[in-house]
């Protein structure tokens, strides 16, 4: 068993600090990149207000594949350009770059499934009265799916928090690495146990979060 010294306990913290930071930089990242590719797609789809199938084609392929690729193997073909974009390509910030990567065509395809709920006698009704596809987007498309959106977020959150501990095998900081290092290298349970712990906990923490807020906005539409 690990003496847990303030050294220890100082440790933990600094990997919690640094999952969060992770986590929630490269979701935020993720989504100013998801986003628009997601209502890019739902919109360009064949039953979309604007079909273009060629664009709707080219952006599905290119969302599937990135998709297709496990993280660790992005994150080590990524490095090359982690280390061109931030300067290096370990530690807490050097994984925000493939998480965003990683994270964005997952969230189009949430972000283009939430738009493709949307009620299309609403839309419809707003085509009639003359608004732009702009003027649907904002304020028909993206309000009336703010729900499901957010539920999606909270997926999202999970998803990149359970990838941000895997970037801990290449060194990528925060809890994961440090339930490397302790848990697996040295043999350390008690360290191993903690760390897994605190991750479910994050977790749970911000889904519940997310749903109630979600939750709430919902009743405020019914």
């Amino acid at each position: 068993m690990l003496n847990w010294d303030a050294t220890v306990v100082n440790m933990i913290l600094k990997g919690i600090a640094e999952t969060l930071y992770m986590t929630c930089v490269s979701t935020i990242f993720g989504y100013v990149l998801g986003l628009p590719l997601g209502v890019l797609c739902a919109v360009s789809d064949k039953e979309g207000i604007r079909p273009n199938q060629p664009l709707y084609r080219v952006l599905d392929i290119v969302i599937n594949i990135v998709r297709s690729i496990p993280f660790l193997i992005l994150l080590i073909v990524l490095i090359p350009f982690t280390r061109f974009v931030v300067g290096k390509s370990y530690g807490s910030t050097g994984t925000i770059v493939p998480l965003v990567i990683s994270a964005a065509p997952f969230i189009a395809r949430m972000v283009e499934s939430s738009i493709k709920e949307v009620d299309h006698g609403v839309v419809e009704a707003a085509q009639s009265m003359g608004a732009s596809n702009w003027t649907i987007i904002r304020k028909v498309l993206l309000p009336e799916s703010r729900v499901s959106l957010i539920t999606g977020v909270t997926i999202v959150f999970g998803t990149v928090l359970g990838y941000s501990a895997m970037a801990g095998t290449v060194g990528g900081g925060g809890l994961g690495d440090i339930a490397i290092r302790y848990g697996y290298y040295r043999y350390q349970a008690d360290i191993m146990i903690v760390t897994v712990i605190l991750l479910v906990a994050l977790t749970q923490i911000f889904q519940f979060a997310g749903m109630k807020l979600a939750s709430k906005l919902d009743r405020r539409r019914a």
